[in-house]
């Protein structure tokens, strides 16, 4: 997979953001780290490696899928990169499958993680299990409860998920709980973050791998168009799909629309906006967009979507921002309801909670929408990991029902 230029730079910053902000404990760990990705990101032998996986494991190229009855409707040829048609139903299997690799090549028997939504804990333990890792996967326990069903796939696949009790018990302090975990074992343990956060070489080794999203929707959009499209939606939760659907994109004149959680207000702890709320600090190893007291506390967040429900953003995506490369816009929860909703009754898809903030940015401006304008929807996973949350939104009598009936049984 060829180095995206934007990646190129090895300091660890893009702008004033990024960086290794971590203890001395472990910096020789996130040495080696980086210096593994560096000398083997360009190494045949790894690449063949990593694309095999892709092939034989994952299933790359994942769909791109017309949404015939949308773009009639809307007026605009829309479609979706379907990323939720990977093993284990999202975009996060890529930089697995990259970080297991690296682990591998660093004799590392053992693999940490952090997880939200769930579908990055689902696939770290997914390829612990096919390489013979050990796993440890840390989860809110606002999180553990909220998405039960991937909780049970992570279990079902070997690995040991820990509910975290302390802060706000969500995917912020999930991260710090992992942190503290390859602290006290640096050298058996790996950690296998799950977006484009944290300390380098992080955030660009996980743009990396996600790369290769982006790769396909631009050889789908020139063999089947010839030119690029005119927009990408993407949502952002830390940013590894966003980047992956966007960065080939980024010297060219697609614009690249990144979509926050909205949730359910304007008041701190009610979303996830960071960057038109948020400001720049430096939190859990790097430096980016957190959102912050007057004090320079990390406030809470809030989200109807597990895998957006973060106080922080990429470095990258801080820096495409400042610069003006990237749009910010926002759906609420209500708003992301309703793009499930009409995305499976008009197109037979159900999306995740997450990819569908996207959709409902998507749909919000459709009003200016022109018929000859290609858009894409980068849907980073599907939505059976979502099916309480869901259910008790759309249907709260008959899941009642249902958990009756399991109690029962």
């Amino acid at each position: 997979m060829e180095s995206i230029e934007y990646l190129k730079e090895e300091s660890g910053f893009f702008g004033k953001y990024g960086g290794k902000y971590i203890p001395e404990t472990i910096r020789p760990t996130m040495d080696e780290l980086a210096a593994t990705f560096d000398a083997l990101k360009h190494d045949a032998v790894f690449e063949r490696r990593l694309k095999e996986a892709y092939a034989e494991f994952s299933g790359r190229p994942t769909p791109f899928t017309p949404l015939k009855n949308l773009s009639k409707n809307l007026g605009a040829k829309i479609y979706m990169k379907n990323e939720g048609m990977n093993l284990t139903g999202a975009h996060k299997i890529n930089h697995c499958i990259g970080q297991i690799l690296l682990a591998q090549e660093m004799g590392k028997t053992r693999i940490i993680a952090e997880t939200g939504a769930g579908q990055h804990g689902y696939a770290t333990a997914t390829v612990a299990a096919r390489f013979g890792m050990k796993c440890t996967i840390y989860m809110g326990k606002k999180d553990y409860e909220r998405q039960r069903p991937n909780v049970f796939w992570m279990e079902l696949l070997g690995a040991e998920v820990i509910p975290v009790e302390s802060g706000d018990e969500s995917l912020n302090d999930a991260v710090i709980a992992a942190f503290k975990d390859l602290i006290s074992d640096p050298e058996q343990a790996f950690y296998l973050l799950g977006s484009a956060v944290g300390p380098d070489p992080y955030p660009r080794m996980n743009a990396h791998f996600q790369s290769v999203v982006g790769k396909e929707i631009l050889e789908t959009c020139e063999s089947k168009f010839g030119r690029e499209p005119d927009r990408i939606y993407a949502c952002v939760g830390g940013g590894s799909n966003a980047l992956g659907a966007f960065l080939p994109f980024l010297k060219r004149t697609t614009r690249l629309m990144a979509i926050e959680a909205g949730g359910k207000g304007e008041e701190a702890g009610e979303h996830a906006r960071r960057f038109t709320h948020g400001k720049p600090g430096v939190f859990e190893g790097y430096h980016g967009y957190f959102l912050q007291d007057e004090d320079g506390n990390i406030s809470s967040t809030h989200s109807i979507s597990a895998g957006l429900d973060y106080c922080g953003v990429s470095p990258l995506l801080s820096d495409l921002y400042d610069s003006g490369r990237i749009e910010s816009g926002f759906a609420t929860d209500e708003e992301t309801l309703e793009a499930v909703k009409r995305l499976a009754k008009e197109e037979g898809l159900i999306i995740a909670l997450e990819s569908a903030h996207a959709l409902a940015a998507l749909l919000k401006d459709s009003d200016g929408f022109q018929e000859d304008e290609i858009i894409v929807l980068n849907g980073s996973g599907r939505g059976e990991k979502d099916l309480f949350i869901s259910m008790k939104a759309f249907q709260p009598e008959a899941l009642e029902s249902y958990a009756k009936t399991l109690i029962k049984t």
